[in-house]
């Protein structure tokens, strides 16, 4: 009985191996499904759509879509509850729906995780991790070590990488700011100036001057970071290293990423 016991147990010590060796896979799966923008089509489509209604609508001038790796990729992604599957009324082929995730896969929605979800899977991300091991023998930093140098160096000097990275930290600053104004009621009221210390291309800090139109708004963060930031009523872009000074105000805001 024991000997069985064992064996079960190895074979599930293997199989959960397995699962981590290829979770990778959901990821990939994930990044395929935004960049080919699944989602919008099933969206556009009026919410539920069949597998050559997606191929049809996925844009490429070259070639036709692959609707057998189409196919593999959305069977993935139903299992993993990122989208649905059901047979339509009449008979026909299967419907692709959303869900509550997939609908975070929107682009052109308000509360969208698409660039972080473009920006954590992009090659430029993905290879610090594997420096980990470097990182336990010799010390160090795995993005230093895959790339040559800081994440901040990297995107002063690369505009494609400072781009996916803002944009990426950006969009998470809309959900996070709601919860900010909600939950931190009349709060503001008494601060004239705010700078928001890390601020990005400055989403926090401008939805707050919004709300509190009263407060002048200063938006802080490395000069590369604030130099493609767009234009607000009530907040000023200022550039500069917050280890090394901060600008004078009332108070400050800061986000971790």
């Amino acid at each position: 009985m024991e000997r069985i016991e064992l064996d079960e147990a190895m074979l599930q010590g293997q199989a959960e191996i397995w699962r981590y060796l290829y979770s990778f896979a959901d990821s990939m799966a994930l990044k395929s499904a935004v960049e080919l923008r699944i989602a919008d089509i099933i969206h556009s489509n009026g919410g539920a759509a069949t597998l050559s209604q997606i191929a049809s609508c996925i844009n490429d001038s070259l070639t036709s879509p692959n609707i057998t790796t189409l196919a593999r990729i959305m069977r993935l992604l139903v299992r993993r509850k990122i989208f649905t599957i059901h047979p339509p009324s009449d008979g026909g082929d299967p419907l692709y729906d959303l869900t509550h995730s997939s609908r975070w896969l929107l682009y052109d929605s308000e509360q969208t995780l698409v660039p972080m979800v473009l920006m954590e899977n992009h090659p430029w991300q993905m290879a610090p991790w594997h420096y980990f091991s470097q990182c336990v023998k010799e010390g160090g930093v795995a993005f230093k070590k895959a790339h040559g140098c800081e994440t901040w160096d990297l995107a002063s000097g690369n505009p494609d990488f400072n781009k996916l990275f803002n944009d990426g930290l950006a969009c998470t600053s809309k959900f996070i700011t709601s919860a900010i104004l909600s939950g931190y009621k009349q709060g503001f009221n008494s601060i004239g100036s705010l700078v928001d210390v890390g601020g990005g291309t400055g989403g926090l800090i401008s939805e707050i001057v919004k709300v509190y139109p009263h407060i002048k708004g200063v938006n802080f963060d490395l000069p590369h970071v604030v130099s493609t930031a767009p234009a607000y009523n009530g907040v000023s872009h200022i550039g500069g290293d917050m280890f090394h000074a901060i600008p004078n105000t009332d108070a400050i805001i800061m986000k971790k990423p």
